[in-house]
């Protein structure tokens, strides 16, 4: 039986080191933030407009910026003001990272001093709005491959900017429809003749009073299913012209003759070494899916605690939603993935923190394995979101059908996360990729499946790396006793065991197929890869499983009060074991499970449920998510519908109080 628990001590567990972060958002955005329901598209824009330009400072909005320009230094800080301001609107929030994030983020992380010095105060400010073009509209995914070319001309030591056809124009880009002055453009660097990978350069595209510059074409993007208040639109560019330290030209630099120079020769490490550097945007975005998610969680939870369905024969009231088997197993083993992710996600920031948050050289092994475990959580976290808030708004029955209660624009407002800053899929190619020595070595990110000059047979192993608490992981993987079936379930070592070999094994098997795909079809390199894509997803989808439970474990293991350890760790065993239900074909097929031991996981984890239940407000709570934050009109109704059903239930009425 659970201890009560002291709600402060988890919350203390969960804010994690970035708590004043989280309690400044909590403390000063009020009701003047939260989304206006029904609103125009046009209405939404100009609100939202307008609150990030009031956003209190103190939030740290723009944390991530040199100190001497206006921030902190303080990366970390920036993706936790980001999660919070997910919570209270995602226009708004997407809006700031466009801003922040991925516009003043590459300023910042691929200019150099003078582009700093001009730029970054206006940005941190709001006086200078601007947009991140890169995507286009026949290359989303495949960054590389980019077809808007900047031509350099010695002799006016200036780039010409062009769209040379339709698919080459900038597509999806928030801020361009009508707020952006400036634009990250990203393009093909061609000088003296020779191309040189994508560059990014920066882009006047509006005059002081509004209107596109000469040679750019803006148009809106149309109308959209949510985030009503960003304005996505469309940029294309004819023959503009761009000075020669409008290149922002870290890595990559133009002499005033045409001379290109670069401190990474090979082209494909480059353009590799820049996108790495803008990691940061996928990892907000899988915060605020996690964000988001929290919030339908709560209202889920919270309402199946007041609304009551059906009778029985030997109670004089309805049962609560809650308190149904069925509507535990929609609510609770989403909920311990939500926990699970949350861990996994604040390893992450923390990681990134130290990676990016240094003024030191960049540790090359280490931001690799940070871009992959980035795009390996922001799929996670963006697919649970999708599924989760979809669950939440099905259990609220009607009611989370209704704007009022949130969890439409909860799921309309989300839906995108799992296409924006990396498609999903692809992603988790990348992560596939990192996996592979040899695969790993030859290749950066994101460049689909491979160029007909990698010789498969260079796959030669799989990598197994850790997450946090290496020690801790292998110490309790080493203890558990050689014949599986004699461990309980719920023993962590078996979890963390079975998870892991689950991961080895899809992995050698990819291995293999690879190896013997290039001894079959060395001419066909495309036909390799394609034939094992299925497998190569699967090995990934394992992998973040593995890192995810591990992040969790420890967790649990930096947690100083007892009673919530406690907690998170049943919360713990109903994720490992809500993991091998869900994957229990794979388990029985390649003879990890056998069927008595597959039966007992369904018992065991209809037997945390039950364990669970008296806590599930409990744990949502601890995500102190603001009650003016969850906007949602039956939550604002909980005093005076308990009190209906109470009179209801004396008086012996059985008619069931509409929602």
């Amino acid at each position: 039986m659970l201890d009560h628990i002291d709600l402060a001590r988890l919350r203390e567990v969960l804010d994690g080191p970035w708590a004043t972060v989280r309690n400044a958002h909590r403390e000063h955005l009020d009701e003047r933030f939260l989304p206006v329901y029904g609103e125009t598209g046009d209405q939404a824009r100009e609100r939202i407009t307008r609150l990030l330009t009031e956003l209190p400072v103190e939030l740290g909005m723009a944390s991530a910026f040199p100190t001497e320009y206006g921030g902190s230094s303080d990366v970390g800080g920036s993706i936790i003001a980001s999660e919070m301001l997910a919570q209270v609107d995602l226009s708004l929030m997407v809006k700031a990272g466009v801003q922040w994030g991925l516009f003043g983020g590459a300023v910042a992380a691929l200019g150099t001093r003078r582009h700093h010095d001009a730029y970054l105060r206006d940005i941190i400010s709001g006086t200078i709005f601007g947009c991140f073009a890169m995507t286009e509209t026949g290359h989303g995914s495949d960054v590389q491959q980019l077809r808007t070319t900047c031509t350099y001309d010695p002799q006016t030591q200036t780039f010409d900017l062009h769209t040379p056809h339709e698919a080459a124009r900038k597509d999806y880009i928030g801020n361009a429809a009508r707020d952006g002055r400036m634009a990250v453009v990203f393009a093909q660097l061609i000088t003296n003749g020779q191309r040189h990978g994508v560059h990014a350069l920066l882009v006047p595209i509006r005059d002081a009073q509004g209107h596109p510059l000469p040679g750019v074409s803006i148009g809106d993007a149309g109308p959209k299913a949510g985030l009503l208040g960003v304005d996505n639109g469309r940029l294309s560019f004819d023959h503009v012209t761009v000075p020669r330290d409008m290149l922002l030209d870290r890595y990559g630099q133009v002499a005033p003759d045409g001379t290109y120079s670069s401190p990474i020769e090979n082209d494909s490490r480059r353009f590799f070494t820049m996108l790495g550097t803008l990691v940061r945007g996928r990892v907000s975005v899988g915060g605020a899916a996690s964000a988001a998610t929290k919030s339908a969680l709560t209202i889920a939870v919270r309402y199946g605690d007041i609304r009551r369905q059906f009778g029985t024969p030997d109670a004089g009231r309805e049962v609560l939603l809650n308190d149904y088997l069925a509507h535990q197993r929609k609510l609770l083993p989403a909920l311990a993935t939500t926990y699970a992710l949350h861990f996994a996600q604040a390893e992450l920031v923390a990681a990134l923190n130290e990676v990016q948050g240094g003024d030191g050289p960049v540790d090359e092994h280490r931001q690799r394995e940070l871009e992959s475990r980035a795009a390996g959580l922001k799929a996670a976290q963006t697919w649970h979101a999708t599924r989760t808030i979809q669950m939440c708004r099905e259990a609220c029955g009607g009611a989370g059908y209704l704007a009022e209660n949130r969890l439409p624009s909860l799921k309309a407002d989300t839906d995108v996360f799992t296409t924006f800053e990396g498609d999903n899929t692809v992603l988790l190619q990348l992560v596939a990729k990192g996996l592979l020595t040899g695969y790993r070595d030859e290749f950066g990110s994101l460049d689909g499946w491979g160029r007909a000059s990698f010789v498969a047979e260079q796959v030669r192993e799989m990598v197994l790396e850790r997450t946090a608490a290496r020690s801790l992981i292998e110490r309790l993987i080493s203890a558990v006793p050689g014949r599986d079936d004699e461990v309980a379930v719920t023993d962590r070592g078996w979890q963390l065991k079975v998870f892991e070999d689950r991961e080895r094994h899809l992995l050698d098997g990819a291995v293999r197929r690879l190896r013997n795909g290039a001894a079959a079809k060395a001419s066909h390199p495309f036909d390799i890869f394609n034939d094992v894509q299925d497998h190569v997803l699967a090995v990934a989808a394992a992998h973040i499983d593995r890192i995810t439970l591990e992040a969790f474990v420890a967790g649990i293991e930096d947690t100083a009060d007892p009673a919530v350890r406690a907690l998170l760790s049943r919360v713990c065993d109903l994720y490992a074991l809500s993991v091998i239900e869900t994957n229990k074909g794979w388990f029985l097929e390649h003879g990890r499970l056998t069927p008595a031991r597959s039966k007992a996981i369904t018992s065991v984890v209809n037997g945390l449920l039950k364990e669970l239940r008296p806590h599930l407000r409990t744990l949502v709570d601890g995500f102190a998510v603001p009650d003016t934050w969850l906007h949602c009109a039956i939550l604002r109704e909980e005093p005076g519908r308990q009190d209906a059903m109470t009179a209801h239930d004396a008086a012996g009425d059985w008619q069931v109080v509409p929602a």
